[in-house]
């Protein structure tokens, strides 16, 4: 027996699996990976603005004003809520890995063995049958089968393989059965190599992140030359106390920065994780359901997204002496007897079942090399169906206009044939004749058509994307109702980058379109100013995927695609996006308008903070006050106000919306205490009274903010309002010894009165002077 002999039947014996996994030479983990538990704590507890809010507090502590540190509680907070989503993000998608991680059969020591992927070495002889993936790239050493490798080419067309052949990893045996040594394991494999850097959950592309770092940025770096002044100021230049300089200072400083606002903004997306979780959808960043709310285009992957992956019997095509119902019992007579494993046989499969009673005498099964199959019945002849041309050969040129016309319409066409003569050593027999067409076609999702439709009412341009022939993807594209369906291009035919930009902008349907340039597409149109989502399932859609700003991900696709995708559909329907849509629309609008009540603080409280570095005065605010005041007016009401149902359309920039909202009621507050300051020693108030009168004023300032977000009145917002009115009433009463406010003189109401005229005045004015600039500007 020769040495390829011996492996053929042996395999590789224990001795060398051994020497190959002490070489390394295995196909060791290199799956892709979400972050460790312990990255992740790390990533949320050591952020800039944690840290600068951990200074703040120790320096109140350390003087000694402990009722001054309940600032702290809503950083701690923040970072718990972000922790949490994280991890619980993490351990769905690396269950879902563990799911789906195949086992393979090898052939050691002349023994088949199931072992597990990570435990296959370099030549080991893998065992192939239908259904099996292929776990490393190999070469068939016997046997022949039919491979489905759309999720490495996003081609859905089986591809027949012979010995000498390679099998990448990823890919899938349909018919046949083969044995194949392993020519590549690990980095090497095609599939790793494809998924590239997939690696961990990317950060997508948000307005909302964006804007809430550039604030945090700027304030926190204006943070340290502000505090500087104001501290020596106090302390140096008016000898006030170091308790005081302190306390004074921090005041203005978390008054500056709106840490509510990164805290809000964390509970409404992981409020909407958890609503979408019902819809069994994983958002692994929380951000993302506000990217897709923003998408303008929507990239879909045919395979798996429009259509389910499977296919169906669109119908017959009798020819002249035969009709529909002799070709259906045919047809039921062909699935009993068959036993072929392929997507057009299945959809005979499931259209008809096993449950004929006609005897076949013999079977001659598919393969990829006749393309036809059949059987011989007793007193009934043979019947054999499959591709024309291979069946009729020459005599093909009487059915090809027919075919051609029901393949240009998208769909697969078999011909269904019959002859009184018996297969002839497993050949065809003679005397055929042709009985009709049988027209198979993609299985389009049951949700599919009215999925395109609500995007397409949204203003979401789609475009379709797919390994294979664009006339069938258009007219599948078609038949699912997008729009535009008969603007299809050849990706094959795109062979400059620039002739890709024109096609992507201009078509929307593009067949044979390789990985590569499915990345490239995505690159283009952000290129081009768009907010791009893509939908894939396979390891060939992983480099576009991660290009785009929200990528979604099928649960029944690949690890890899799912591990960097920002949602994950875990029932793999493409209905659930819609539901995606109007929660980012509900937390974008509501969280406009709730952070604008945290961005009137920190604009008021930027501006104060640089006038009392000029004017002689002490800040006329404690940190516990600020927190009184921001928690009735700004952090109860903006959680309410941000959990409500809201689907108006997503419209504008979100910090220009803000800061449009805010200014009104900042600017208010502002010119209240300069007026305060001007009037202090005319009134001959004390720094407590005017402390007391600051506060009160500032609180009236911020209702007038939260009566206009809250307007109009609902039950809920009727109740939030007057409840945050009576809370601050309560709290002067009985709390407020703890809170630093005096009970008001007379000369404190006198001064009190106009100021909360002038801020309702002034409010208006603004709101309308701004608006009007606004919708001017828009025009």
């Amino acid at each position: 027996m020769s040495e390829n002999e011996k492996y053929l039947t042996d395999g590789l014996s224990l001795q060398e699996v051994n020497e190959r996994h002490e070489q390394g030479l295995d196909n060791h983990d290199t799956g892709a990976k979400t972050r460790s538990v312990k990255q992740i704590i790390l990533d949320n507890t050591f952020t800039f603005f944690n840290i600068v809010n951990f200074i703040l507090v120790m320096m109140v502590i350390l003087v000694g004003s402990f009722k001054n540190v309940t600032f702290f509680g809503t950083v701690i907070i923040n970072a718990v809520i972000g922790m949490v989503q994280e991890i619980r993000s993490k351990k769905t998608i690396d269950k879902l890995s563990l799911i789906s991680s195949p086992k393979v059969t090898v052939l050691r020591e002349g023994q088949e063995k199931t072992i597990g992927v990570t435990e296959i070495v370099l030549d080991d002889l893998m065992i192939l049958g239908i259904g099996n993936q292929v776990c490393s790239d190999s070469i068939i050493v016997s046997g022949e089968c039919e491979v489905d490798e759309s999720l490495l080419t996003g081609e859905s067309d089986p591809v027949n393989k012979k010995p000498g052949d390679h099998l990448l990893s990823g890919s899938f045996i349909v018919s046949g059965n083969v044995k194949a040594r392993v020519e590549h394991v690990g980095e090497e494999n095609y599939a790793t190599q494809l998924a590239g850097n997939a690696k961990f959950i990317k950060k997508p592309n948000s307005e909302i992140v964006r804007s809430l770092n550039g604030i945090v940025k700027v304030v926190s770096f204006s943070l340290i030359p502000v505090g500087t002044a104001l501290f020596c100021k106090a302390f140096f230049l008016q000898g006030d106390t170091l308790r005081n300089s302190v306390v004074s200072t921090v005041a203005a400083l978390i008054g500056m920065i709106p840490e509510g606002l990164i805290l809000l903004t964390s509970v409404v997306f992981a409020v909407s994780v958890v609503r979408l979780s019902r819809y069994k959808t994983l958002v692994q960043q929380l951000y993302c359901v506000e990217t897709l709310a923003r998408v303008d285009v929507l990239c879909l992957d045919k395979t798996g997204t429009i259509t389910e992956g499977s296919m169906q019997v669109e119908g017959f095509i009798p020819f002249e002496g035969h009709n529909e119902d002799e070709m259906a019992e045919i047809c039921g007579a062909l699935t009993t007897v068959l036993d072929d494993n392929n997507p057009t046989f299945n959809a005979l499969l499931d259209m008809y079942g096993r449950n004929s009673d006609w005897t076949a005498n013999d079977v001659q099964p598919f393969s990829s090399a006749k393309k036809w199959s059949g059987a011989s019945f007793e007193g009934r002849g043979t019947y054999i169906m499959g591709a024309g041309e291979f069946i009729l050969g020459e005599n093909f040129e009487s059915v090809r206009s027919i075919t051609e016309k029901y393949s240009s319409k998208g769909s697969r066409v078999l011909l269904l044939a019959k002859s009184t003569e018996n297969f002839r050593d497993k050949e065809l027999p003679e005397n055929i004749e042709t009985v009709g067409l049988i027209l198979i076609s993609d299985k389009i999702r049951e949700e599919a058509p009215a999925t395109l439709r609500y995007f397409a009412d949204q203003g979401v341009e789609l475009k379709v994307i797919s390994g294979d022939n664009p006339v069938t993807v258009s007219k599948i594209a078609e038949k699912a109702g997008l729009e535009n369906a008969d603007m299809y291009v050849d990706a094959s035919t795109l062979h400059t980058d620039e002739q890709i930009k024109d096609a992507v902008l201009k078509y929307s349907v593009f067949g044979r379109v390789t990985p590569d340039q499915k990345c490239k597409f995505v690159k283009f149109l952000k290129e081009a100013g768009h907010t791009v989502a893509m939908t894939g399932d396979g390891v060939n859609d992983v480099p576009a995927l991660r290009e785009s700003d929200c990528s979604i991900a099928m649960a029944s696709g690949s690890d890899a695609a799912r591990t960097v995708s920002d949602l994950v559909l875990l029932d793999s329907n493409f209905a659930s996006l819609p539901k995606v849509v109007r929660e980012g629309r509900r937390s974008i609008n509501n969280l406009q308008r709730s952070a604008a009540l945290f961005l009137t603080k920190t604009i008021f409280a930027i501006l104060l903070s640089i006038l009392f570095i000029f004017v002689k005065s002490s800040y006329l605010f404690q940190p516990i006050q600020i927190s009184l005041i921001s928690g009735l007016t700004i952090g109860v009401p903006s959680f309410i106000l941000a959990l409500e149902p809201n689907r108006d359309r997503v419209k504008g920039s979100f910090l220009l919306n803000v800061i449009r909202k805010a200014i009104p009621s900042a600017l208010p507050v502002f010119f209240n205490i300069v007026f305060l300051v001007m009037v202090e020693e005319s009134f001959g108030l004390s720094y407590e009274a005017l402390s007391t009168v600051a506060v009160i004023v500032t609180f009236f300032a911020e209702m007038v903010m939260l009566f206009r977000v809250s307007f109009p009145f609902n039950a809920i917002r009727g109740t939030l309002f007057f409840a945050m009115a009576a809370g601050f009433i309560l709290a002067y009463i009985f709390l407020g010894w703890f809170v630093s406010l005096i009970t008001p003189s007379f000369v404190m109401l006198i001064v009190l009165l106009p100021l909360m005229l002038f801020t309702v005045f002034t409010n208006v004015v603004l709101s309308h002077l701004i608006e009007h600039v606004f919708i001017k500007k828009n025009d």
